[in-house]
């Protein structure tokens, strides 16, 4: 089993949405037998709360539902239980290499990097209009493509 988890700053935006994109991609490719997908924050502000009503919309404009999803916040624990901790932004990534302890041998990066662009933020959309919302799922989907194609080199080469 790998495990994944999407980090962002309030877990009702970006994480959660990059979450049930991949979870239906792993679904897609018949892995979700062999792939667990999360999203948490950094923050607490949005804990048991579902995903930005915009987010909802946004994701449902490409068949994609994330109103059962509920905002959580990073736990140490984090960094024993997933393989892969993927950040949104600089901000997200600072804080997970500051809480990370020294034995972490999970990846921890940019998820754009899976989308060939290494250093790349997805933007918050959440102060923006819908526009940042499509671009957040443009990005997304394409991250969520590279991924899945690392994943399913992990998974046959561990076969």
């Amino acid at each position: 089993m790998i495990r994944v988890l999407f980090v962002c700053l309030g877990n009702i935006c970006r994480s959660p949405t990059a979450e049930g994109m991949l979870r239906r991609r792993i679904r897609e490719a018949g892995l979700a037998d062999r792939v667990e997908i999360d999203s948490c924050g950094v923050g607490p502000w949005h804990v048991g709360e579902p995903p930005d009503a915009r987010a909802r919309k946004a994701a449902a404009r490409r068949g994609l539902d994330i109103g059962d999803l509920r905002g959580r916040q990073l736990v140490a624990a984090d960094f024993s239980r997933f393989d892969y901790l993927l950040a949104m932004d600089h901000d997200n990534l600072a804080t997970l290499e500051k809480q990370r302890p020294a034995d972490c041998r999970a990846h921890v990066g940019l998820f754009l990097a899976y989308a060939g662009l290494a250093d790349t933020p997805v933007p918050d959309p959440y102060f923006g209009g819908e526009r940042g919302f499509e671009e957040m799922m443009d990005l997304l989907e394409s991250a969520c493509e590279g991924l899945v194609a690392s994943l399913e080199q992990r998974l046959e080469a561990s076969s």
